[in-house]
Order: C-alpha cells, then sequence, then structure tokens
C-alpha cells in the first residue's frame, strides 16, 4: 500500500511519458466499443452484462492467486467506494449501451464524452483547481464533439431517447473516475478492476433478469464480437485508465476520452456504413485543439500516491 496520500490543489496536471503512451492505447481500445456494441444482435443490457462478467472472469483468478493479502486489508471505507464505482460503472453502461440502439453511433459516443464537463464540476466542488485555460480547453473540445454529432438532437423520440440516455452516461462515467481516482490512491489495479467489473456485472445480471432480457441463445458471431469487446474495449481500454488514475486526474483522464468520439465515428462509417457529419475534420480538429489546451495548462498540484502493484 502506498504511504501518507499527498494533498493536490489541481484537478488537472501534465502526465508523464508513458501515461501519455497507455492513454493512447487506451483510446484506440474504448473506440472500438460503440461500433462493435452497435452491431451485435443481443439486448443491450445483456451486452454491457457480458462484457463486465467476462472481464473480471479474466481477472479474477490473478485477485485469488496473488491478491488475496490485499483483498483481506481493504478497510470497510475502501470497499465502500470500490463497490460504489462499481454501481456507477453499472449505470453508465445501462445508459450508454441502449443509447447505440436509439440513435447513432457518434452521436452516443460525442453526448456520452461530454464526461469531462461533469468530471471538471465534480472536481471544483472537491475543492480543486481547474485553471481558466482547461476550462476554455474543455469548452472548445466539448464544442467539437457536439458539431460531431451533426447536431442530431432531433424531434424524432427515439434518437430523442438515445442522446439523453447518452448524456445520462457520460455523467456517470464522470462520478466512476472520480471515485476510482480516489480509489486508486490505496488500491492494486487489478483488484479494483476485478471487484468494479464484479459488482458492474452482478447489478447488470439483476436488471437483465428484471427486464427479462434474454442471456444467451445468440449467434456465434455476437459471441465472437462480445468476446472482442472484452478484451479490447474492456480489458485493454477501461482496465488501462483505472490503471493510470493512480497517477493522472480523473479530470484529465474525462478529457482524452474525448478522443474516442473520432474514433468511434470513423470506425462506424468504415464497419457500419455511417457517414459521419460534413463538419466531422474540424470538430476533430476543434477535439484536438481543446485536449491541447488543456494538457497545457499549468498545474501546481502533486500527484496522487501510488499504491503498490
Amino acid at each position: 500500500m502506498a504511504g501518507a496520500e499527498p494533498e493536490r490543489t489541481a484537478a488537472i496536471a501534465r502526465p508523464g511519458m508513458l501515461d501519455t503512451a497507455l492513454m493512447g492505447v487506451g483510446v484506440v481500445a474504448v473506440s472500438t466499443s460503440g461500433p462493435i456494441m452497435a452491431a451485435m444482435v443481443a439486448p443491450a443490457l445483456a451486452i454491457a452484462f457480458w462484457r463486465n462478467a467476462l472481464g473480471a472472469a479474466v481477472t479474477m483468478p490473478w485477485v485469488l492467486l496473488r491478491r488475496r493479502d490485499e483483498l483481506a486489508r481493504l478497510d470497510p471505507r475502501q470497499w465502500r467506494l470500490v463497490l460504489v464505482a462499481g454501481a456507477l460503472l453499472a449505470a453508465h453502461f445501462g445508459t450508454w449501451v441502449p443509447s447505440l440502439t436509439m440513435t447513432s453511433v457518434a452521436s452516443a459516443t460525442a453526448l456520452v464524452c461530454l464526461q469531462p464537463v461533469w468530471t471538471a464540476f465534480i472536481a471544483r466542488t472537491r475543492g480543486f483547481a481547474v485553471r481558466p485555460r482547461a476550462w476554455v480547453g474543455i469548452a472548445v473540445a466539448v464544442a467539437g464533439a457536439v458539431a460531431l454529432t451533426g447536431v442530431d438532437l432531433s424531434l424524432d423520440r427515439t434518437a430523442l431517447t438515445g442522446d439523453l440516455l447518452a448524456l445520462l452516461g457520460g455523467v456517470f462515467a464522470a462520478a466512476y473516475v472520480t471515485v476510482g481516482e480516489e480509489v486508486r490512491r490505496s488500491v492494486s489495479t487489478v483488484t479494483y478492476t476485478t471487484a468494479c467489473y464484479a459488482t458492474a456485472a452482478t447489478l447488470l445480471l439483476l436488471a437483465c433478469l428484471l427486464g427479462g432480457q434474454p442471456l444467451g441463445g445468440y449467434d456465434a458471431r455476437t459471441w465472437w464480437l462480445l468476446g472482442a469487446i472484452t478484451l479490447g474495449a474492456q480489458l485493454l481500454g477501461h482496465s488501462i485508465f483505472n490503471l493510470i488514475l493512480r497517477t493522472v486526474s480523473s479530470t484529465m483522464v474525462s478529457v482524452v476520452l474525448l478522443l474516442e468520439v473520432p474514433g468511434a465515428a470513423l470506425l462506424a462509417a468504415w464497419w457500419l456504413g455511417e457517414t459521419p457529419p460534413t463538419l466531422a475534420l474540424p470538430a476533430i480538429a476543434a477535439m484536438l485543439g481543446g485536449l491541447g489546451l488543456v494538457i497545457a495548462s499549468p498545474s501546481t498540484g502533486t500527484a496522487a500516491a501510488v499504491p503498490a502493484e
């Protein structure tokens, strides 16, 4: 476990080279999430359940074999935070995954990726400083994300419901990474990730059973896609961002995740035939410019305490 936790006064600090490289890999991995889920022939909540359940199944043996002592040392507060994070992750998937079947992949991804706004507000209410240039960068990046949707807030009730669900998914994602940032100051990546995925899977399983959504009987292609999204977006994507939450703030992670928007839009255009809006290139440029402003923002805060891995 780490020693005393240093005080942080800034919500955003420049990531190191290793963290930057890891975030690049994570963004590519999570960008596959929306297009793959939109291509599946399976109930939305069932997809969310399986990606979390399979993710937990992959990491659980390692925790049971190598991290049992850490599990035994977790105090009630740590367990409470881990369970809250798992519940927020379940809420995130429970709102965002259904939105992919109701609106376009580009719109759903862009709206869920508005989470930096909510993360920055949460950080500010917790007493962290968010520099003016960072706020400008967030605003520019978010404007690019909104432009990328093609202003898809139409009068169609189904599309509007999907947009609102995606927006809620971003709120839950912001709360999830904020809690995760706190947990990762004292709990190792694999232990936190496994407990979080298992909690989310349990809650999503209950939702599937209550909603009568079938958990099996899918064709071979759907099972292959479930395996792909588990290995890619879940284990290589979400788990990498859980890893770097030990040294990178939740606000910075949320802003970097905005890059999922152009990634998902391009994949959806190539694989699903969903043509990106006319403003796609200027929107992507705005997102990258805004991200650059955030990363360049000065910070006086210190890094999070790094737990034993």
